[in-house]
């Protein structure tokens, strides 16, 4: 049996919804398998009775009571081969079978590569402390990826216009709502290193878009001898702690090396954007 996802999505409930395309109706007591790469842990969960001679199936999975841990897990189907079932039976290419016609397991292709940022942007509006996320792998086959989020300013535009460190983005996981609503909030630049200098500035929020603009000639003059990394954070009236500024929600990893942004100088003293390792934003001051 062939099985293809056409469209894979993990809604806002947590529920990973699926379109498949089938050649054959699901086999009686087929599973969705998924197992974590690297640590090999498995959750199955059974997909019903068989239906009617079908092309196109649907299938949803709540995906919260799986106790999924972070990592990503690749997706398979499985069903018990009967017993005495034939033996020879053409397999796909990727395909598990344990001796003695144990299950009979085949991983999930999927074209639907699973990226659409407004559908990402409106799953990180609600507080959370895991993130699901259906993709498709660079081999074309259906994975979910589990991560540990935080309440966090998710950076979409840096530039820098007239002495001034401008960025805008969304506030990620913080529970508020995208409305008119407007709240009190600044932009903080601290040093990552040494004793404790924080430079900050008024930020515009409104519901849960953000804009701040900080002068880098008060940042020089903080610490006029100081060359390094400054980290950016926001702070936001209703939220217990300050948000740090990044680049996550879109799960493009490594924009220390997929983004590169355009230094200035500011008394000769150049001063760039970058991203550290895990995508937080950093302002890099002096040579």
């Amino acid at each position: 049996m062939r099985v293809v996802v056409t469209d894979a999505e993990v809604t806002m409930a947590d529920v990973l919804s699926l379109r498949l395309a089938i050649s054959d109706p699901l086999a009686e007591g087929t599973r969705l398998v998924l197992r974590q790469r690297g640590g090999g842990a498995e959750v199955a969960v059974a997909l019903g009775a068989p239906g009617a001679e079908v092309r196109e199936a649907s299938v949803a999975v709540s995906l919260a009571p799986l106790a999924l841990t972070p990592g990503r897990w690749d997706a398979y189907l499985e069903h018990d081969d009967p017993p005495g079932g034939p033996e020879g039976v053409a397999r796909a290419p990727v395909r598990e079978r344990s001796p003695d016609r144990g299950p009979r397991r085949t991983r999930v292709q999927c074209v639907d590569p699973g990226f659409s940022l407004d559908r990402l942007d409106a799953y990180a509006l609600s507080r959370r402390t895991l993130a699901y996320r259906a993709y498709r792998t660079r081999n074309g086959y259906l994975a979910v990826k589990v991560a540990h989020v935080e309440p966090g300013a998710d950076v979409r535009a840096v530039w820098f216009r007239e002495g001034r460190f401008e960025v805008t983005g969304l506030l990620a996981y913080t529970g508020f709502v995208d409305d008119d609503s407007h709240h009190t909030a600044r932009l903080a630049l601290r040093r990552a290193e040494g004793p404790e200098t924080a430079v900050t500035a008024t930020a515009t929020v409104k519901g849960v878009r953000f804009h701040a603009a900080l002068s880098l000639c008060d940042v020089l003059a903080a610490t006029p001898e100081y060359e390094g990394l400054w980290e950016p954070s926001l702070e936001v009236d209703g939220l217990e702690a300050p948000l740090p500024l990044g680049a996550r929600i879109d799960d493009v990893d490594g924009k220390g090396r997929r983004v590169q942004y355009p230094d200035t100088r500011v008394d000769g003293v150049p001063v760039r954007p970058c991203y550290t390792s895990d995508d937080e934003l950093r302002l890099e001051v002096g040579g």
